[in-house]
């Protein structure tokens, strides 16, 4: 690939009438509901004591929605053309690589989620170093340092001058050199292994999960369908919400992200259709913002205890926000109860 190649590819000026208006009204209604529920369950969450690794990664997932937030208004502003060639500029070079960056922190948090369940679960009295709170602490601040620093070149080498197109939009890819555009193809390779390889983890512990339930179930010859949804729905909420949001994205995003850095021969039609794909399929991504809050309500005794004492404005006893399970009741044939940990402990 030479610049001449990356220029060829970069001459089809982007449609953006219906972008420029579609996109810029769901955002900001994302970001209103988003910035809400995460203020809301960030002030919850911190003052639940770190007892238990799963606590230590829905903090750090709640951080990361909260900064990943933070970047949608800018993104609203310049998608709908409102903002001067500088808040692109910046939205290209900063806000845009914090977008993505915390994102797939997000996606790999979640992961590590799914792996902290099938531990407790599947393998409740076994001793693995990974329960421990303290490998939860240097497992997330290992995520954070990595992910961070891969993401800073994309910083770095978007030192181009900007150029603006002859309908005012600055397309960021126009902001990188040839060594700018070849690691952001890279590092778009390496945050699809991300996703995939934490899908493929994530559909494995899950597996063990329900097989786990559902044989407890057929032990305790349980008859109550209502419980076995309600366990099913607790078991699957994380594998649920990860798929719906981000799957569609990681499909649509690698014959953009080749369009965009690379000479193809697809019309200027189609690399419009992939950069529409791209936006819609990135804007149900961003939607995961305000979704992860159904798994701290789903899964997290403690949280959700906080929650309706704060929304029906009573304190909580003291005392109740120490060390606590989320569990879900299996009877078992002796008519006494198998507790089956998924959440806060």
């Amino acid at each position: 690939m030479n610049t001449s190649q990356v220029n060829a590819s970069l001459k089809c000026e982007r449609d953006t009438r219906v972008t420029s208006v579609l996109f810029p009204c769901l955002y900001t209604a994302l970001f209103l509901v988003a910035i809400v529920l995460n203020s809301l369950a960030a002030w919850i969450f911190f003052q639940i004591r770190s007892s238990s690794t799963f606590v230590v990664y829905l903090k750090n997932v709640v951080v990361a929605d909260l900064l990943m937030t933070l970047t949608i208004p800018v993104k609203a502003l310049t998608d709908a053309g409102l903002g001067s060639w500088q808040l692109r500029a910046f939205h290209c070079r900063y806000s845009a690589v914090l977008f993505y960056t915390t994102m797939y922190i997000s996606i790999l948090l979640l992961g590590f989620i799914s792996l902290d369940r099938y531990l407790k679960i599947v393998h409740p009295f076994g001793k693995c170093a990974l329960q421990r709170v303290k490998a939860g602490q240097i497992l997330c601040s290992v995520t954070w340092v990595v992910m961070l620093s891969l993401a800073l070149p994309n910083v770095i080498l978007s030192n181009q001058m900007p150029q603006i197109s002859t309908g005012g939009k600055l397309r960021c890819t126009k902001m990188k050199g040839k060594m700018g555009l070849l690691w952001h193809e890279g590092f778009n390779y390496f945050c699809q292994l991300v996703f995939w390889g934490t899908l493929v983890l994530m559909v494995v512990c899950y597996t063990f999960i329900s097989r786990k339930v559902f044989e407890s179930y057929r032990a305790s010859q349980s008859s109550s369908d209502t419980a076995s949804k309600k366990t099913t729905s607790k078991v699957f909420v994380v594998v649920g919400v990860f798929f719906v949001c981000f799957a569609p994205f990681h499909l649509a995003r690698v014959p953009y992200t080749l369009s965009q850095t690379r000479n193809t021969s697809a019309q200027c039609w189609a690399q419009n259709q992939l950069y529409f794909a791209k936006e819609i399929t990135l804007w149900l991504s961003s939607t995961n913002v305000c979704l992860d809050p159904l798994i701290y309500v789903f899964l997290c005794r403690v949280f959700r205890k906080k929650l309706t004492a704060t929304l029906c404005r009573r304190p909580l006893p003291h005392g109740s926000l120490a060390e606590t399970s989320t569990k879900i009741e299996m009877p078992n044939r002796g008519h006494s109860n198998t507790n089956l940990d998924l959440g806060c402990h």
